[in-house]
């Protein structure tokens, strides 16, 4: 009787799984904070991307880091960097895999910043142009779909200038959120000095999150995301009933470890944590989801 009048239904077709992807052949290298999850090389993700789509899960996204970074990030935007690799492995592999990438200058940078910096602070406009060469390096390679990640003001007009039939998922509603310490370290891309706070939004604001969104929409974003979720599910609520347009979230890395180490103790169902987790934000309003929880999800609920 559940089954029959359960309002919302979890499907393998709602997650996007993250990658990490560096160079070498044969790596598959763990990441402490993050238990189950590896930083690949392209050989390796390849491998690993078959196996996400044998569980029904067609989506994934990538995260970079390159054999060396510069002040301007320029591993970021280079034909053969490891993302643009990345891409062409996994599109060869897999054309019918929906492969997104993240548009981020972060870890590419030595710095550690999402853009082009000006003294100790980010230059907003100086980054924009940087951001396009990225997207369209990567959609020269193959990419489906490009998220500009790092809260540049105008970063998804400067995409669609550069990209006008792009997919753009925009991070529009992306908090400076302590909940990203594991991603750093798994994506290598903690600031050398300072925060985030100029540029990411600060936890404690929802109507600033409405009207990022409304700026990305009217700059000609196609789908826009929450970052963290759950956090941020009446952000995520919000949005959908004023915007109704298609709408993503992120479960970030923090909440992902949090339930792995509380699992691993054995103080909760992880199972059941893990699918709670997910249902509430899909019932939040999010049609997709971000999450490291994806493989394992679409397998148990298949």
């Amino acid at each position: 009787m559940r089954k029959l009048v359960r309002e919302t239904q979890l499907s393998p077709d709602d997650f996007v799984m993250p990658y990490f992807v560096r160079p070498g052949k044969g790596v598959r290298q763990p990441i402490a904070s993050m238990p189950g999850q590896f930083q690949f090389s392209v050989d390796e993700l390849v491998k690993e991307a078959r196996g996400l789509a044998k569980t029904g899960v067609g989506s994934l996204i990538l995260f970079g880091i390159p054999a060396s970074k510069d002040a301007k990030g320029s591993g970021g935007w280079a034909k053969n960097g490891i993302v643009q690799q990345a891409v062409r492995a996994l599109k060869d592999a897999l054309p019918e895999l929906v492969v997104i990438t993240d548009v981020c200058m972060c870890e590419y940078t030595d710095h550690g910043h999402c853009g082009i910096l000006k003294g100790r602070e980010v230059d907003n406009d100086a980054t924009l142009p940087i951001l396009q060469k990225i997207a369209v390096s990567h959609a020269e390679a193959g990419a489906d779909v490009v998220a500009p990640s790092g809260m540049m003001d105008g970063v998804v007009a400067a995409l669609r200038s550069a990209l006008p039939k792009a997919t753009i998922l925009s991070y529009a509603a992306k908090y400076a959120s302590a909940f990203y310490g594991p991603f750093r370290q798994a994506a290598e891309s903690a600031p050398s000095f300072g925060d985030r706070q100029a540029y990411q939004m600060d936890v404690a604001n929802a109507d600033e999150a409405v009207r990022e969104i409304d700026l990305d929409l009217r700059e000609g974003a196609d789908i826009i995301m929450v970052k963290p979720a759950l956090a941020y599910l009446d952000i995520i609520r919000r949005a959908k009933e004023k915007f109704g347009c298609p709408m993503a979230a992120y479960n970030v890395s923090g909440e992902y470890a949090m339930i792995k180490a509380a699992g691993e103790r054995g103080w909760i169902d992880e199972k059941k944590v893990i699918l709670e987790v997910l249902t509430s934000i899909k019932r939040a309003g999010s049609d997709f989801i971000l999450t490291y929880f994806a493989r394992g999800a679409a397998q148990w609920i298949t």
